[in-house]
């Protein structure tokens, strides 16, 4: 991991742009700590660019009010990352089939699973250098989407104690059979009204989940119209498993 750029913000937090390897990502840290702080690693959908706002406005609260650590990195294949020819054909068949009410399912094994598969051990390499940065120390929580990613992780590394997921995106059938061996506490946000989302599917999906402390918090509302208490109660379910 190399730092490339330090920011102290307004509010005291510390942002650090860092690569690691050819992956970009940033790390904000509270402003003054007397111990390791845990850690929560901030998903999103690609496009670190375009969404660095939004995921900063997640980080920044988590770090100024309850004194974690939070992370982000770029996707495979977005960003200026290099793309990927079958990933850019998946998209494409994707939107053309929801615009014409075709089923979509092979199409998103196509799109999710090799992304899945490239972003989780990327992710794990993250954490590997996160965790050995002095001031950090764990637990680690992961929050956010894209939730086919967060379900990977949550299975791969025991390090993940507990994970707020974004329910907002696709995902395949295989990973229901993946969800049923999650058994960390849970907290899964459901925007009802989300015109991109398959809300049967996802409700599903939630009872597949394994662990037996789980919540659903479901909202009127299309994808961006999430309400700003739920920021403060996902960093109160990580206060609860994480401190």
């Amino acid at each position: 991991m190399r730092f490339i750029s330090e920011l102290r913000l307004d509010d005291g937090v510390l942002e650090r742009e860092f690569t690691l390897g050819d992956i970009p990502g940033v790390l904000w840290t509270p402003g003054s700590t007397s111990a390791p702080v845990p850690l929560i690693l901030v998903g999103h959908p690609g496009g670190l660019h375009m969404l660095r706002p939004r995921v900063a406005a997640r980080a920044r609260y988590y770090a100024a009010e309850y004194g974690f650590a939070a992370a982000t990195i770029e996707l495979p294949w977005s960003g200026d990352r290099p793309r990927s020819a079958a990933a850019e054909q998946a998209r494409a068949d994707l939107g053309r089939a929801l615009g014409t009410g075709e089923p979509v399912g092979e199409i998103v094994d196509r799109l999710v699973l090799p992304l899945v598969e490239k972003a989780v051990p990327e992710w794990r390499a993250a954490l590997d250098a996160l965790l050995a940065l002095p001031g950090i120390g764990g637990p680690v929580g992961y929050e956010g989407g894209v939730i086919a990613i967060g379900i990977g992780l949550a299975v791969a590394d025991p390090r993940i104690s507990a994970a707020a997921f974004f329910a907002g995106s696709f995902v395949p059938g295989a990973l229901f059979e993946e969800a049923r061996r999650i058994t960390i506490p849970l907290q899964v946000l459901l925007q009802w009204d989300d015109e991109g989302n398959d809300r049967q599917a996802a409700l599903e999906l939630f009872d597949a989940f394994g662990s037996k402390e789980k919540t659903l918090h479901a909202n009127l509302g299309g994808h961006t119209g999430v309400p700003r208490f739920e920021l403060d109660a996902a960093a109160r379910f990580f206060a609860r498993h994480l401190q």
